[in-house]
């Protein structure tokens, strides 16, 4: 399942690639077409991401093209899309489109592996007009702009709310650590620290709530807890305020860094030499990085501390690293540096 940077890094693309063009929007599979038809024609004027959840923004033509409809405003109608296991959405352009940020254009894969290899835009029409490529395999949704298609597979929700129902959403999500402050927000880290501290549930599992704090999956539950050198089996309750203000303060880092760059980072360059990977085990899985193979990235298998290296010495201590299900999730942990 992706994490929350990777929503956040697609609601960038979204904007990217479509704010303010009307959109052709249509359910190939057909388990969408009475949503995709309250969409279709419509412009795109927002693209957001809260946690793990993205919402795109479309309003009138009418109104759009005349300015009167603000993102926030009570006619624009929004897909909200959670990606869940097994969605993804896959992306073709015509060539003639750039993404700002590093994650591959104009064909990407953005999930839990954000992309796939870069081909050359789809061959034109003899009139010289682009023709986006056929859906592949049960598309959920496919927008199609000017110069670019997005196809949506496999997600776990779908669905076109209006403005009322994004914000119910929202109140229900904890605060997002990649997202700015709004006007009028309470304080993010306070209140994540007092969903921590009123619950006895352990802090390991209260940060995969997405009700506690958004985003945050099990990679960064595994390395920030590791990073602040707490026991994730602890109740909430009994962490210290001060750590839970320094855990939120980390998150915040290194979710942003994420956004930014297009993979999950957490290990201190002092500690990428120590406790070095042993030979595949087997059935272990290595974690893929949109960053695999750039210059200069930080290779995967040094990016992490804990996730994914049970049976492996830490890197700080030396001390194989642990592992147990909670809550159906795998944790991973050192009982020495998180004791």
């Amino acid at each position: 399942m992706p994490e929350g940077h990777t929503v956040h890094r697609l609601a960038r693309a979204f904007g990217e690639l479509f704010t303010g063009e009307a959109l052709a929007v249509s359910s190939p599979q057909g388990r969408f077409a009475a949503g995709a038809a309250l969409l279709d024609g419509h412009v795109l004027v927002a693209s957001e991401a809260w946690g793990k959840q993205l919402f795109l923004g479309f309003a009138d033509p009418a109104h759009a093209g005349a300015g009167r409809t603000a993102p926030d405003a009570d006619d624009v109608r929004w897909l909200r899309v959670h990606l869940g296991l097994y969605g993804a959405w896959t992306f073709a352009g015509d060539g003639s489109t750039a993404v700002v940020h590093a994650i591959g254009a104009p064909r990407r894969r953005i999930g839990e592996r954000e992309t796939v290899p870069a081909g050359p835009g789809e061959a034109a029409e003899a009139d010289g007009a682009w023709s986006p490529p056929p859906p592949r395999g049960a598309v959920r949704v496919r927008l199609v702009g000017a110069h670019a298609v997005a196809d949506l597979t496999g997600p776990t929700a779908c669905e076109v709310v209006d403005g009322a129902e994004k914000r119910a959403v929202e109140d229900r999500l904890g605060p997002d650590p990649i997202r700015e402050r709004g006007p009028g927000e309470p304080d993010p880290r306070e209140t994540f620290v007092a969903a921590v501290r009123r619950s006895r549930s352990p802090v390991g599992l209260l940060l995969m709530n997405q009700d506690v704090v958004a985003g945050v999956g099990n990679i960064y539950r595994a390395e920030s807890l590791f990073r602040a050198r707490l026991d994730p089996l602890r109740p909430g309750r009994d962490v210290p305020t001060d750590d839970l203000c320094a855990l939120w303060d980390d998150l915040v880092v290194l979710m942003r860094d994420g956004t930014r760059t297009g993979a999950i980072v957490t290990t201190r360059p002092e500690d990428r030499d120590r406790g070095p990977d042993l030979p595949d085990a087997p059935g272990r899985r290595r974690v893929r990085q949109n960053t695999d193979g750039a210059p200069d990235a930080v290779p995967a298998d040094e990016a992490f501390y804990v996730y994914h290296r049970d049976g492996l010495p830490c890197r700080v201590c030396g001390t194989p690293v642990l592992l147990k299900e909670l809550a159906g999730r795998n944790l991973y942990w050192c009982g020495v540096c998180q004791a």
